[in-house]
């Protein structure tokens, strides 16, 4: 094998390889020498028919897949004798010459092509003691206690009838009623005993509206009309009429926060409910605090790394970014003048933030290959089954989805690995600690660069 580089152009590299009509022959009559044992031909016993036989029967055949072996290990062996890291499967050209092409499938030629491919960069890693980092720290304190005791009682809040009570916000009505559209009744637009609370907003606009006022055994017409969005078509715009009977108004009832309704919720006691909700939200802190620090480091990362990065890398993270914003403005039926942009302005920023993220991915990715940094099989695993739970009663399908679809399980490796290289720098960037309320760790979320 001969191999010759004609290009080299930043991260580009364009090779020429020879292979020559000898080492191929010997490729060739190795493959029929593998084979010649599997082969079961009409007048022959099975590994029994003569190799010129074979050769005359199924040698272009195998020359093809000769050829085909020889491309993808002369190709692989070229780049590993250079020691570069390809950033993409190269792409191979061959000749476009069909007699040069049936030359060397006949074998009286050599096997001639070109290659082309991009190398990652080398990446030159800083100090990560030099970082300046900082960790937020907020503890939890009363008033956040008491909003999320309070915010528990209403979520258990029961209701009790009121005799003469006025249906208002947040009461729970009772009724029958019928729909008309141009006086025709429509389907599904009838209903007995129906239960709702009153600006839950599960309704079309105005029927809730209408029900405010009412009182136990009022019978009323409630006019409501039906959004265009509607997806029933003869319905969408529409406004009905519904004839309603209220049978009852129930107002809510918010449960005292004591031993009793601690227990009743699974708590050993008032005092143990308010630990468990203490460590809950010092555990939404934490989160938050470690997203903040995360991202700051993320741009600390960036900003002390700089190097050229493979267009080809970039342009396929650019196309992916692309196509989801511009699907989701396609579904929410805007253009980028809604967003105070032109597409070309548009553009360039999603092309930033996928430079960005090629840049901190090789960044990430040579952090961890110098550090050894690696995904555990019971890291995978139990990432696969935390992924699996969120489909109940589909995890089967979820497993089987995950074991047929190549490259699924880098979805599932990635952010673990990116993790586990997050806390290693951490570990030696040693990030100074500072207290803050929750209100300013939640405010700092929002100055920090969306990674």
């Amino acid at each position: 094998m001969q191999v010759t580089e004609t290009s080299s152009e930043g991260l580009k590299r364009k090779l020429k390889v020879v292979v020559g009509a000898d080492e191929l022959g010997e490729r060739f009559s190795a493959h029929l020498d593998r084979i010649k044992d599997q082969v079961q031909l009409k007048g022959f016993r099975k590994g029994k028919v003569p190799i010129s036989h074979i050769k005359k029967v199924f040698g272009r055949s195998v020359m093809n897949d000769v050829l085909q072996e020889t491309i993808r290990e002369t190709s692989s062996k070229a780049i590993s004798d250079r020691k570069e890291r390809p950033a993409m499967m190269p792409d191979i050209a061959l000749a476009e010459n069909a007699a040069e092409i049936e030359n060397v499938v006949a074998g009286n030629a050599d096997l001639a092509y070109e290659m082309s491919f991009e190398v990652l960069p080398e990446v030159t890693l800083t100090d990560f003691k030099t970082l300046k980092l900082e960790r937020l720290v907020a503890d939890v304190d009363d008033e956040q206690l008491n909003k999320a005791l309070d915010e528990l009682a209403e979520r258990n809040q029961t209701f009790t009838p009121e005799e003469g009570r006025a249906a208002s916000e947040g009461d729970r009505v009772t009724i029958d009623f019928k729909g008309t559209v141009d006086g025709v009744a429509f389907d599904r637009g009838s209903g007995e005993n129906l239960q709702l609370v009153i600006g839950n907003a599960g309704f079309i606009p105005g029927f809730e509206e209408g029900i405010k006022g009412a009182t136990k055994g009022e019978s009323r017409d409630v006019k409501a009309t039906f959004p265009a969005e509607y997806p029933v078509a003869d319905l969408a715009g529409k406004e009905a009429v519904f004839a309603i009977t209220v049978k009852e108004v129930e107002k809510p009832v918010k449960p005292e926060i004591d031993e009793a309704f601690a227990k009743s919720l699974g708590a050993e006691g008032l005092d143990n409910l308010k630990e468990l909700i203490s460590a809950q939200i010092k555990r939404e802190l934490d989160q938050a605090s470690r997203m903040k620090l995360k991202r700051e480091l993320l741009d600390a990362l960036e900003a002390s790394h700089s190097f050229e990065l493979p267009p080809t890398l970039v342009e396929r993270e650019f196309d992916a970014i692309w196509h989801q914003v511009t699907e989701g403005l396609k579904r929410e039926g805007k253009t980028f003048a809604d967003e105070g942009k032109t597409e070309e302005e548009a553009k360039a920023e999603y092309r930033a933030i996928a430079e960005r993220r090629v840049r901190l991915g090789l960044v990430v990715g040579e952090i961890g290959d110098k550090n050894k940094i690696e995904v555990t099989q019971d890291e995978m695993r139990r990432a696969l089954m935390e992924h699996a739970r969120r489909f109940p009663g589909q995890e089967k399908n979820v497993y089987e989805y995950f074991e047929k679809t190549p490259g699924a399980l880098q979805e599932l490796r990635a952010p673990i690995f990116e993790d586990k290289v997050i806390d290693f720098v951490l570990e030696l960037a040693k990030p100074a600690e500072k207290k803050v309320s929750r209100q300013e760790l939640i405010d700092s979320l929002e100055k920090v660069t969306e990674a």
